[in-house]
């Protein structure tokens, strides 16, 4: 700061810190000098425009992100008295206790990277701590400012006292966890800041469980969860939990205010946008079923609050619009009901007209009713068991005097089609009956006697054969079969003689593959609606490998679809003259390589659950191998396991981190491990976080697989000669189970050097 005679004014002093501010943004250099600088100018004595600026700029330093971690950590202990003095302050102001808190959040987890290396430095600890537990006082009773700010700086203590999955690390760079603490750190105790940690989550959380309408604190720990439920597995299902029975629709209760309409859509926004993204970065955890349900019923009863209070505002300008109308219309239907009731009989009555003459079915002399579309209903279409109800609930209802009335009715046509079938048959002479005929009652005409079928009847107008045509023709005709010939034939006739289907239509390789292919995704397809047999049944010696419409019987079917390959379908045993006019492998794909890639993808899509389906595919690859060996005389032409076991391993190792215990279980578990498969964990130890994982799987083998124990040693030893960073762990291991090595390959390695030493003297000399 420039000095002078006269003390500058707050406005001067102001000016000043902004082109202080503006240099550091110009220039990364000066964040030190300039923040250590004006730390007596911003301190709780200040004037209050100078804390404000001092703390919002205290804030904005801590959170660059252009410094590096050795800058901040400098910058950081520099400040933590100053934030300690702004938060004590009994000159409370909202601003500067916001920023301050900001400026907290951002020097926590920094401070606690300090002291992990650095457990000398007590009074640095101490102070964070002051400033935590104060901030914590502050939580409940602030203003919702400094509410948002106290949710930050909870969310960064609990990032940095609970376990880390490791992905930060490895694309960050940077991931600040419990992870650092060694067991024996003098100022940190693990299990404590868990705990801790655990008690702040969910006092964060209680916003949610106590279904608060406050839509800044509830959205503020939505956004605060994200980061919490990527990073921290030990969180997830706490956060989940609290998440999926959180209602952000619970203000509809209250009466519909435009304010209350915008807090509700803010929380149920935010609130399902939390939930799709959990969605859409893991599809397959264990709570995606619920979330799914979740969303669906928050949008739909969003909805419905929302559609059905525009629908009462319609309705409400409806009925205000035809109030009238339809007050005329009930008055003069009332009158018009009263009129016909003083004029009608109180008898009630029933037309029933009679038939127009000519034929009539029996369904229209029971036809009472005029209406075209009734006569057109086919009442077969109602079941028995409806229409028997119908029928009921109509009888017990119907007026009596109405029933009779329809009863009288019919008898009065049925006598009128009598009158005019006697009459009928008294003017018509009687027709002679050749043929009995079976006449459907439900179509047949009455009142109309029978007829012969001659209605098409044409006279034949050629003219008649005389009897030497006839006689000629009897000459030209074969002579009779008896009739056991006749009878002989016909049975032959009768009998079903041989029938062969015809072949297949020819089809070329190319279709055959794409063919094969669609039947490989339809037999992946079936898989997403298959439910996994969560209550397993005891296999036996007996047992079979599929015995049940479920997940894990379908992925046996697939995976031996994959290994056991119909002879022919997959190359396998086709000599290289033989295939010389086939197309190219490389775009024919194989139909059990077709299926061993669809595996594949289907493993690395959730490779930490699905490991049992990888092990039990290598089961099967690697019982094929032996079949196929024994078949072909130990021949190594036509082996998949080892082929497809590193491949697979390869992909599994790019998505490792050191928690996945679940890659000792798969080695464990497959059949069989060579020397070049056990060389593909070398690959995990130029990351020092995944070390000590590769070297512990290698010493399971050790202890639990003694047929390739000499192997496992062997990759060990590979691996403390190629890696420094591994040598302290792997030189444990070698010490106890090779005695000797190491002390063999130290003297190797002093007697090359003495060589090359006198080497360089004799020449010198």
């Amino acid at each position: 700061m420039a000095s002078s005679s006269s003390p500058l004014s707050v406005k001067e002093q102001l000016q000043q810190l902004q082109l202080a501010r503006k240099l550091t943004l110009e220039n990364k250099e000066y964040y030190d000098r300039i923040v250590k600088g004006v730390l007596p100018v911003i301190g709780p004595s200040g004037p209050l425009e100078l804390r404000r600026w001092g703390a919002e700029f205290l804030a904005e330093s801590l959170a660059t992100p252009v410094l590096n971690m050795r800058e901040k950590e400098n910058m950081t202990l520099a400040v933590l008295e100053t934030l300690s003095s702004l938060l004590e302050s009994e000159q409370n102001d909202t601003i500067v206790l916001k920023a301050t808190i900001a400026a907290a959040a951002s020097a926590y987890p920094i401070v606690f990277r300090w002291i992990v290396n650095n457990s000398y430095h007590t009074e640095a600890w101490e102070q964070m701590s002051k400033i935590k537990a104060r901030i914590l006082q502050l939580w409940d009773g602030a203003l919702p400012p400094v509410k948002l700010s106290c949710i930050k700086f909870v969310q960064r203590v609990v990032l940095a006292q609970t376990a880390s999955n490791g992905m930060e690390a490895k694309y960050l760079g940077l991931d600040i966890s419990l992870n650092m603490v060694p067991p024996n750190h003098p100022l940190l105790d693990s299990r404590h800041m868990e705990a801790e940690a655990t008690g702040l989550l969910d006092r964060m959380l209680g916003v949610l469980q106590d279904h608060s309408n406050d839509a800044l604190l509830v959205d503020a720990t939505l956004n605060c969860l994200s980061i919490l439920i990527r990073s921290r597995p030990s969180t997830t299902n706490r956060i989940i939990n609290s998440v999926l029975n959180f209602n952000p629709l619970k203000l509809a209760n209250s009466p519909m205010t435009p304010k209350n309409k915008v807090l509700i859509k803010s929380m149920e926004k935010t609130t399902r946008m939390l939930m799709i993204h959990i969605l859409k970065r893991d599809p397959n955890n264990q709570h995606a079923g619920k979330i799914q349900q979740y969303i669906e019923r928050i949008v739909r009863s969003r909805a419905d609050i929302f559609d059905e209070a525009g629908r009462n505002k319609r309705a409400l300008a409806d009925q205000a619009q035809y109030e009238n109308a339809k007050r005329q219309k009930l008055e003069s239907a009332a009158a018009a009901a009263a009129s016909a009731a003083a004029v009608a009989p109180p008898s009630p009555q029933v037309v029933i007209p009679p038939l127009a003459l000519g034929p009539h079915t029996l369904a229209a002399v029971f036809t009472l009713t005029q209406n075209a579309g009734l006569q057109a209903f086919n009442a077969k279409q109602i079941q028995n068991d409806l229409a028997a109800k119908i029928v009921v609930k109509a009888l017990t209802s119907l007026d009596p005097a109405v029933l009779d009335m329809a009863v009288n009715g019919i008898r009065t046509r049925f006598a009128a089609l009598h009158a005019a079938a006697a009459a009928a048959a008294a003017v018509a002479p009687p027709v002679p009956v050749q043929q009995s005929t079976v006449i459907n009652p439900s179509t047949a005409l009455l009142g109309v006697e029978e007829e012969d079928d001659d209605d098409d009847y044409e006279p034949n107008f050629n003219a008649a054969e005389d009897t030497e045509q006839i006689l000629n023709k009897l000459d030209n005709a074969p002579p009779e079969e008896p009739a056991d010939q006749l009878m002989m034939d016909s049975n032959t006739s009768l009998g079903l003689g041989h029938f062969e289907l015809p072949p297949p239509p020819l089809i070329d390789p190319d279709t055959a593959t794409k063919v094969g292919q669609v039947v490989a995704s339809r037999v992946f397809a079936t898989l997403g609606g298959l439910a996994e047999n969560t209550r397993k049944p005891k296999a036996g010696i007996n047992r079979l490998a599929a015995s049940s419409y479920d997940r894990e019987s379908w992925m046996t079917v697939v995976t031996r679809l994959a290994t056991r390959s119909t002879a022919g379908l997959s190359g396998d045993g086709i000599k290289p003259e033989e295939n010389s006019n086939a197309l190219d492998r490389s775009r024919n794909m194989p139909l059990s390589d077709v299926y061993r890639e669809m595996l594949y993808a289907y493993i690395l899509e959730d490779w930490r659950r699905r490991i049992e389906v990888a092990v039990a595919w290598l089961c099967e690859e690697w019982y094929n191998d032996q079949l196929t060996k024994r078949m072909n005389g130990n021949s190594e032409v036509g082996l998949n396991y080892e082929r497809c076991a590193l491949r697979l391993v390869d992909g599994v190792l790019a998505y490792i981190t050191p928690q996945d215990k679940v890659l000792t279980r798969f080695l464990a578990e497959i059949p069989e491990l060579s020397r070049t498969l056990l060389g593909r964990l070398k690959t995990l130890c130029g990351d020092p976080t995944t070390v000590q994982l590769a070297l512990q799987t290698l010493l399971y083998q050790v202890m639990m697989r003694p047929p390739v124990r000499e192997i496992a040693l062997d990759t060990v030893a590979s691996i403390w000669m190629e890696y420094e960073d591994a040598r302290p762990l792997a030189a444990k291991y070698l010490v106890k189970w090779r005695p000797g090595f190491i002390e063999a390959q130290q003297a190797a390695a002093a007697q090359a050097a003495a060589q090359a030493g006198g080497n360089g003297n004799g020449i010198t000399a």
